[in-house]
């Protein structure tokens, strides 16, 4: 029921767009204006909440209860899930946006700090570090938390609407599960289009700078049609091989392209970068996390911001999913800290490499980056590397990466739409996985024809307002099963207790 009803909505939708794109466009960006206008505290409350509630589980009484049975151990290395959980999280933006953004935001910067300014610089990678660090890796964090508990630990199946059985019991198989996870599934297929037409931009201008192709509709289409013929050969070949091949692939890819950028580029600058910036972040995180303009009336947080917001919480059914599935024998505490702390890491280094060398070049050798990438966002990436050693060749692999991620992210959404469609089977059929994999591609497709980046941005906010409700209700439904689990452990063990006080009395009477 919810694949037939899911497919039923998505697929009116992808009509709409091919038939009546300006329509479509100019329905979701009302939709897009009233979701800011009216749910952007709920944006950023909600987020907040979340990151508390994964520290709180992590350092609280829960924390050595085990997502799986008492004698489960994890199934992937520690290497190996960090780079599966990282390659489906959040890869193919970060390549997009790790030089585009802090220069965007030292143009435009917020808070009514003067564009150009080291001060505006300053603002730029911090926000850049707030927008890829600790608060999406939380959602991420709590929904697959719930749905490894609830998998592993209860032994029911992995779907969203199985969380809310400790509140809803049995009418989570009725009406109610229907709709959780038919919510889930259309906020999965709009979070991961919204990352395959950015992947395809920026492939595009991969392309583009390379080989001198045009970056318009039809090569950015065609990109997509290509890659998804890859993915899904990718898809059919099962968790086990695809995707943890391809993640560990993105792994190497992306820490080689790092490390050489890091020493090619302006190695002091970049490390002074990250060490004030890391500072600056954790100073100011409870005021970025709060942070409204109901006074000045300004855009930039619906623009940046909740945009991000949205677009984590719209990716988080597949991500949370998608971690939940490969993180079966770990504690609470130690899965909240790897999927906080690893991840979060890695982007702030990454954002200090790729964004400290953008503004290096733009800020002391006048290298005009950041107009570049005002008017064309996929450019700023290639004009960077372009400065550097070897700069054709390391372009080259940038846009490598970019494939790899794409067909990774791709990959991955197919796997869990496919559990999320078939009642939580943790091995979908390739034929339930190859129709969600054409379909988010349509998807796709339909966002950027009928909006380009702003409505894929558009897409992301629309699709996450009733998810982010539905993430709330999680945190809510786990506290009482881990309250009646924690009830269960102490009175097993207190019969323990009595049965070896039993035993005790029996020697002495002997």
């Amino acid at each position: 029921m919810v694949r037939y009803i899911s497919l039923a909505i998505i697929a009116a939708f992808v009509l709409l767009g091919a038939f009546a794109p300006e329509q479509l466009a100019e329905t979701a960006n009302r939709l897009f204006q009233y979701s800011i206008s009216n749910f952007g505290w709920f944006y950023l409350i909600s987020t907040f909440f979340f990151l508390l509630f994964s520290l709180f589980l992590a350092f609280g009484k829960y924390g050595k209860i085990k997502l799986g049975r008492d004698e489960d151990e994890p199934e992937y290395s520690t290497l190996t899930w960090f780079a599966m959980l990282f390659s489906a999280g959040m890869g193919i933006g970060l390549v997009f946006w790790g030089v585009a953004e802090p220069l965007s935001h030292y143009l435009t910067p917020p808070e009514g700090i003067a564009g150009g300014s080291p001060e505006a610089a300053r603002v730029s990678m911090r926000y850049s570090f707030f927008h890829w660090g600790l608060h999406p890796w939380a959602i991420y964090s709590t929904v697959a938390l719930a749905l490894a508990y609830i998998q592993f630990r209860m032994g029911r199946a992995g779907l969203i609407s199985s969380v809310f059985y400790p509140l809803l019991g049995d009418r989570v198989n009725g009406a109610a599960g229907t709709v959780i996870d038919t919510l889930a599934v259309i906020a999965t297929v709009f979070g991961v289009a919204t990352s395959l037409g950015l992947g395809a931009l920026q492939i595009a201008g991969g392309l583009s700078h390379l080989f001198g192709l045009a970056n318009v509709s039809s090569v950015q289409v065609s990109i997509i049609a290509v890659v998804t013929v890859l993915y899904l050969i990718s898809a059919t070949t099962g968790l086990d091989k695809g995707i943890k091949i391809l993640s560990n692939t993105n792994l190497v890819l992306a820490v080689v392209l790092m490390i050489f950028v890091l020493i090619a580029g302006p190695t002091s600058f970049i490390l002074d970068t990250f060490t004030l910036t890391l500072g600056g972040y954790l100073q100011n995180l409870v005021y970025m996390s709060l942070r409204l303009t109901p006074f000045t009336q300004g855009t930039w947080v619906g623009a940046w911001t909740l945009f991000y917001w949205a677009w984590w919480i719209a990716w988080a059914p597949f991500v949370g999913t998608f971690i939940a599935r490969v993180s079966k024998g770990r504690t609470i505490k130690e899965f909240v800290l790897g999927v906080l702390l690893i991840p979060s890491l890695f982007s702030f280094i990454w954002f200090s490499v790729f964004g400290g060398t953008g503004l290096n070049l733009e800020m002391f050798q006048h290298i005009p980056l950041a107009k570049a990438a005002a008017n064309d966002v996929t450019s700023a990436l290639f004009l960077t590397l372009e400065q550097l050693p070897f700069g054709i060749w390391i372009a080259a692999l940038a846009t490598l990466l970019i494939i790899t991620f794409f067909i990774t992210s791709a990959d991955s959404a197919t796997f869990v739409l496919g559990m999320l469609s078939s009642n939580g089977n943790p091995n979908p059929s390739n034929k339930v996985k190859i129709v969600w994999g054409i379909f988010q591609s349509l998807i796709a497709v339909v966002l950027l024809i009928s909006g380009g980046l702003t409505g894929l941005q558009t897409a992301s906010i629309v699709a996450a307002v009733p998810f982010a409700v539905i993430i709330v209700g999680m945190c809510a439904s786990i506290l009482v099963a881990l309250r009646q689990d924690e009830k269960r452990m102490k009175a097993q063990q207190k019969r323990r207790m009595e049965k070896l006080d039993e035993l005790l009395d029996r020697m002495r009477t002997e």
